[in-house]
């Protein structure tokens, strides 16, 4: 298969490139979809023909009727999230061609690279000199059409939709699909375990063909078909989880006297400071808790005018419905939604353990996708899993996202207090002196504890599920946590959070402190092994 040229040369004066072109698109699509004209990317206004070069994220979004020509080699994450637009290519694309897609009927003329159409729900993607690997990938609906071979794995995960091929599949064709179907007019290899290959009915070739409206690209009678296959059932054994928790460690006060009991605590956390760039968010206290809705945290009429304070005050993370304060988590499952979910959002989290392994330019290329949508001063955050901290702190720094959170229940069974040295040094390595802030995601419901603990090991951020959904409840527990985080900063005569430090902690057994690196109380210092070299 033809390889796409690279396209990472200067990756930066790309982005930036990217984020123009989209820019000055923006408030011409909806005024050009109205007078039906073609908006052209890749030609001067005389028409003379300047080929793209790399651009990359162009054109989330694209409205009913838009109509958009490119000219050139284009990046990654090329017109996701589309809604019924028309975006032609006159060349090659990268990755992720049409994620998301919700019904744009997207064309290109030349190859295409990994998932295209990863997680699209309608629309129509047209490929006509052959496609890289996952293709189709996670489809729940429209339509994949492809001319010439493609790469491993076609269809991988769909629930629904069709795919179309017009050559040769390589390795795996529909691995984990539990819907939709996959034709193939060409050579395919065994499919894997759950998928079946069975000729077409004359009634399907019939619907397949009336579907594609395009009799070059007809589909023959001896074309194959993959479905699901239906496998034994068996119960999965339960991923491994965190094998302790926080409550081995302890807060000590050092020389400082205790504070007054009526004396006032700064609770505050600041996120998403970029020296003047954009407004930070206020978090009342180091915490994002997460709720799966954001209407769940609305209050009747009659609340207590106190509780509708206090939520009102706090951003959640959701994955749905968001305030203006709250944050949006996005993973695959909602990935198509992000136009509507981070129009009113004040940032995104992006679940990059539930998304596809994406390398430098592919980030590049979904940063400027969701950044044109949510907008370039909103946060934006990565979350992965504690065992790949060095990864996530690497990528976090060099593509300037705002924090780095960090998920404990990653099937490994790491304990948290082994956790905190594993970020301490990643932080020390690849963020010191860098505007990306540190965040864990727990597995369990935070205390005030919790958040004086981790936040004296250097974590600015705590996220964690709610212990409850009702939103008069979720206002109490809010309060129990500031309540509690205050009373500990009086014991240690502190009367800020930011004055919280390592120093104050101190491992309660010999275990905690072996893994942990933490002063063992009574001891006073760390095990002898954490001086070795």
């Amino acid at each position: 298969m033809k390889q796409q040229p690279n396209n990472m040369a200067e990756p930066r004066e790309v982005v930036e490139r990217s984020f123009n072109i989209n820019k000055k698109l923006g408030p011409r699509l909806v005024a050009a979809a109205e007078q039906n004209a073609i908006l052209r990317i890749g030609w001067t206004n005389a028409g003379e023909p300047v080929p793209k070069n790399g651009e990359l994220g162009l054109c989330p979004n694209l409205p009913p009727g838009s109509r958009m020509r490119a000219l050139g080699v284009l990046g990654s994450w090329i017109a996701a999230f589309g809604s019924g637009g028309n975006f032609t290519i006159q060349g090659d694309s990268g990755s992720f061609l049409g994620a998301g897609n919700r019904g744009n009927t997207i064309v290109c003329e030349q190859l295409a690279g990994n998932f295209a159409g990863y997680a699209m729900r309608s629309g129509r993607i047209s490929i006509m000199a052959g496609v890289g690997n996952d293709a189709g990938a996670m489809m729940n609906g429209g339509l994949l059409l492809v001319r010439g071979p493609a790469g491993s794995r076609i269809g991988g995960g769909m629930k629904d939709g069709l795919i179309v091929i017009h050559g040769d599949v390589g390795s795996d064709p529909g691995a984990g699909m539990t819907g939709g179907r996959i034709v193939i007019n060409g050579r395919c290899p065994t499919p894997p375990a759950g998928v079946a290959l069975r000729p077409l009915t004359a009634a399907e070739v019939k619907s397949i063909n009336k579907e594609l409206n395009d009799s070059e690209m007809d589909v023959p009678k001896d074309a194959v078909c993959l479905v699901h296959s239906p496998l034994l059932q068996v119960e999965s054994p339960e991923p491994p989880v965190s094998s302790s928790d926080l409550s081995s460690i302890g807060l000590v006060a050092g020389e400082l006297n205790h504070a007054i009991p009526y004396q006032t605590c700064d609770t505050v956390t600041l996120l998403a400071e970029r020296s003047g760039e954009n407004t930070p968010i206020a978090l009342p206290l180091p915490l994002l808790p997460i709720v799966t809705n954001g209407d769940s945290l609305k209050l009747g009429k009659n609340s207590d005018p106190l509780e509708v304070q206090i939520l009102s005050q706090q951003p959640f993370i959701t994955y749905t419905n968001p305030r203006p304060i709250d944050i949006v988590l996005l993973n695959a499952s909602n990935l198509a939604d992000a136009p509507e979910s981070l129009k009113d959002a004040n940032g995104v989290m992006v679940d990059i353990d539930d998304l596809p392994a994406m390398n430098s330019e592919e980030i590049d290329g979904f940063i400027v996708a969701v950044r044109t949508l949510i907008g370039m001063d909103k946060t934006i955050a990565f979350l992965n899993a504690i065992g790949r901290v060095e990864s996530l702190h690497v990528r976090s720094s060099y593509h300037g996202l705002d924090l780095a959170v960090s998920r404990m229940e990653d099937g490994s069974g790491v304990a948290e207090p082994a956790a905190l040295p594993m970020i301490g040094r990643s932080t020390k390595s690849h963020l010191a002196g860098t505007p990306t802030q540190t965040g864990m995601l727990l597995g369990l419901s935070a205390s005030g504890t919790d958040l004086a603990v981790l936040r004296a090991s250097g974590i600015d951020v705590i996220c964690c599920e709610v212990p409850m959904q009702d939103a008069q409840d979720l206002a109490h527990w809010l309060q129990s946590l500031s309540n509690e985080l205050s009373t500990i900063l009086r014991r240690l005569g502190l009367d800020s959070i930011d004055q919280l430090k390592r120093q104050h902690l101190r491992a309660l057994d010999y275990e905690t402190a072996a893994i942990s690196g933490l002063r063992l109380v009574g001891y006073d210092r760390p095990l002898p092994h954490w001086f070795s070299r």
